[in-house]
């Protein structure tokens, strides 16, 4: 199983209705992430707008792209991209870059 954690970087301004939104994450978005191989996935926020996103999959890319390929992600980025900074026109989802893991202890 691959870990994957990410940074992105949500407005200050706009922290609060960022958590206020995940408080109730559509089901249907929460069935799609399942069946396209994110598991375990949490995300953490900071004051500041530092998102910290972790997740457990087979294959980062293919669970991205499984999940590019669904109705529902289209819907949830689309109106989640105005709560972040520095996206280029990106999804949030696009701008993920992983980090790399440099210690782990099981």
């Amino acid at each position: 199983m691959q870990r994957v954690c990410f940074l992105l970087k949500v407005k200050a301004d706009r922290t609060d209705e960022y958590r206020a939104r995940h408080e109730d994450v559509w089901q249907e978005m929460r069935e799609a992430l399942t069946a396209t191989g994110w598991h375990n996935y949490s995300l953490f926020l900071r004051d500041d707008g530092l998102l910290v996103g972790y997740l457990e999959t087979a294959d980062f890319d293919a669970a991205r792209a499984a999940m590019d390929a669904t109705d529902v992600n289209a819907r949830w980025q689309a109106e989640m991209g105005q709560f972040f900074e520095e996206l280029d026109g990106q999804a949030p989802d696009a701008a993920m870059r992983p980090l790399t893991e440099v210690f782990h202890l099981a």
